[in-house]
């Protein structure tokens, strides 16, 4: 694997919030890795992420055709949100703990206003979500330890909005 370093990384705002949600794509979950400490305001999971940064460099930088290749890897990390007043489900049943959730992305959603609270969204594959109801912005991503091989590399459709022919 060509980046042994672990990532840590800190989200204040919705910007910082993108670069945690574009390392986070394609990460998978059980549900049973989630947890919020209502008295704590913390909620956090542990996920494996992909890593696509060197999944980029193994394959030339190009999305298309992933290869069949050991130059893949995925990364077992922590995610933590503190300031979380509460935590809203969408097709997600927290008895079914073993259920593998797979990470599309995370946004901020202000209240609007000069007040900084407002809605962390995860999105899911197949329709799941999660939205934490937060005071403002304070989030760490953190690897906790060494990259496994993997020879799969997530694909996803492209879309071309010209195509449809309403240009």
């Amino acid at each position: 694997m060509a980046d042994t370093s672990n990532l840590k990384l800190i989200a204040l705002d919705a910007e910082d919030l993108a670069v945690i949600s574009a390392q986070l794509q394609d990460a998978v979950l059980r549900v049973g890795d989630m947890t919020f400490e209502k008295s704590s305001r913390r909620f956090a999971l542990l996920a494996n992420r992909f890593n696509w940064m060197d999944a980029l460099k193994a394959d030339n930088g190009k999305l298309s055709e992933p290869r069949n290749t050991k130059d893949y890897e995925r990364r077992q990390c922590a995610l933590r949100f503190e300031q979380v007043r509460g935590v809203q489900l969408q097709n997600i049943d927290l008895k079914d703990t073993r259920r593998v959730l797979s990470m599309l992305a995370l946004s901020f959603e202000p209240l609007g206003g000069d007040t900084p609270e407002g809605h962390v969204l995860m999105l899911f594959a197949g329709g799941a979500a999660l939205r934490l109801d937060v005071e403002y912005v304070e989030c760490e991503l953190r690897d906790l330890g060494g990259a496994w091989a993997t020879r799969s590399r997530p694909q996803h459709a492209i879309v071309n909005d010209a195509a449809d022919g309403d240009d």
